[in-house]
């Protein structure tokens, strides 16, 4: 994402689709045993990380009073972004594992799907679901930073990996978003903080200049941090609803002005292209 660098940047826009063909014919069958693998390895990690979220849900479900669509809710979360992530997979190749590190993040996605079917649960004024919710997204927090690490020490590194982490990231701020507003902490403005990253891809789509790579920054990543936290402390039942607003806002704003810089860096940049091309 554009406010998260901790891979390389153009991996933000990077394409979904699968890599060209080798052009030696002898090694394709190498190839397609080695796509085999890696895809019954993830599936096994997908059905086990589905069955530990079943529980999980199952488990808040019995415990905090929610409605039997809980479950339902969360399972289709992460389907959805498991479906993505899917068809992403070819990135990952020539790797015929799917990875701790993978698997570390498809723990976090499974956290943050269950924090989504929050949304539409009567937990506004729940002060332990809410408390719940804070310690599910700090530890979905706190691991995004041992993933990156796991994968570079065990060579498992990838283009796919890098752009797992980061959809990942981008989900979490926008499920964190929905749950500050349902608790009443904040305006409905508190959504731009997840639907901004989307919206830039989507503008990207419509112009291409700003899916240009962008350069190296420590800006994103410590505003990348300041947002989910301060999306966290919102969620805080102690944290008054004047002061979550103040947080809120603070974070929304340092978020638009990375967004902002990054934006005005690659219009200049086209200029310059296009003088350089003239």
């Amino acid at each position: 994402m554009i406010y998260w660098h901790a891979a390389p940047a153009d991996l933000m826009t990077m394409p979904l689709s699968p890599p060209p063909p080798l052009s030696s014919a002898a090694s394709r069958p190498g190839r397609v045993q080695a796509d085999a693998a890696l895809r019954r390895d993830t599936a096994r990690a997908l059905a086990c990380m589905a069955l530990l979220l079943v529980a999980m849900a199952a488990l808040s479900t019995m415990t905090a009073g929610l409605s039997m669509g809980f479950v339902p809710k969360a399972l289709a979360v992460f389907g959805i972004a498991a479906a993505f992530m899917w068809r992403g997979l070819p990135a990952h190749a020539p790797l015929r594992r799917f990875g701790a590190a993978n698997t570390l993040t498809l723990f976090r996605l499974s956290l943050i799907a269950l924090l989504a079917a929050g949304a539409g649960e009567a937990i506004a004024g729940d002060a332990p679901v809410a408390w719940a919710a804070v310690v599910i997204a700090t530890v979905a927090a706190l691991l995004d930073a041992a993933d990156g690490p796991i994968a570079r020490r065990r060579g498992e590194a990838s283009a796919f990996g890098a752009r797992f982490d980061m959809e990942t990231d981008a989900l979490l701020i926008a499920v964190l978003s929905v749950l500050v507003l349902q608790l009443d902490q904040a305006g409905a403005w508190v959504l731009a903080a997840g639907a901004m990253r989307y919206a830039f891809v989507a503008a990207a789509a419509v112009w291409p200049w700003l899916a240009q790579p962008l350069f190296p920054s420590t800006r994103r990543k410590v505003v990348c941090v300041v947002q989910i936290v301060s999306l966290i402390v919102c969620l805080g039942p102690i944290i008054d609803p004047w002061l979550a607003r103040a947080i809120a806002g603070a974070g929304l704003l340092a978020l638009a002005y990375s967004f902002a810089v990054d934006i005005v860096w690659l219009a200049r940049r086209r200029q310059q292209v296009q003088e350089a091309s003239a």
